[in-house]
């Protein structure tokens, strides 16, 4: 990623929904440039551009962090397992006292017991499971910045009503 690319990541991590011929106007290069870079950085799996919403806002009855503990060198075999259920959102190798950590969101208790029992628990490398329910959200950001980004070149945030 050149400086460009970190400008371009940063600035859509403020809103993903503006126009390449709106960056570009900003960064002062052509659109098809923008739509070009735009694309190499999905494409390189640096870049995502989705519509963020509250699960429990949405009808989701159920989201919650689960510990997760495993057998010594399955850390990697359960993420890509659990990576793949549709109810997770969130699943990271960690430190400390869980080996993974997971976050699913599911309709009912119902369907997170199914999810706990017959999923995760289930799993031949999977020791125990700690789960915490998430009462309410407070903040839901997926914009960080950049690393690398030169001083002074940040994308400036739109203005109110735009």
């Amino acid at each position: 990623m050149d400086d460009l690319d970190r400008r371009i990541v940063a600035a859509l991590q403020l809103d993903g929904r503006r126009s390449f011929a709106n960056l570009a106007d900003e960064l002062g290069i052509p659109a098809s440039s923008i739509r070009y870079r735009t694309k190499r950085l999905e494409d390189a799996g640096i870049l995502q551009i989705v519509g963020i919403a509250n699960p429990l806002a949405i009808g989701f009855d159920r989201l919650a962090m689960i510990g997760v503990r495993v057998r010594a060198g399955r850390a990697r075999e359960v993420c890509e397992a659990l990576a793949a259920l549709p109810e997770t959102s969130y699943v990271v190798m960690t430190s400390g006292r869980f080996d993974v950590m997971a976050e699913v969101i599911c309709r009912d208790i119902a369907h997170f017991v199914e999810v706990v029992e017959q999923h995760i628990g289930a799993h031949e490398s999977v020791l125990s499971t700690e789960s915490l329910f998430v009462l309410e959200v407070h903040k839901l950001a997926y914009g960080w910045g950049v690393p690398g980004l030169a001083a002074g070149s940040e994308p400036k945030p739109p203005a109110e009503g735009v």
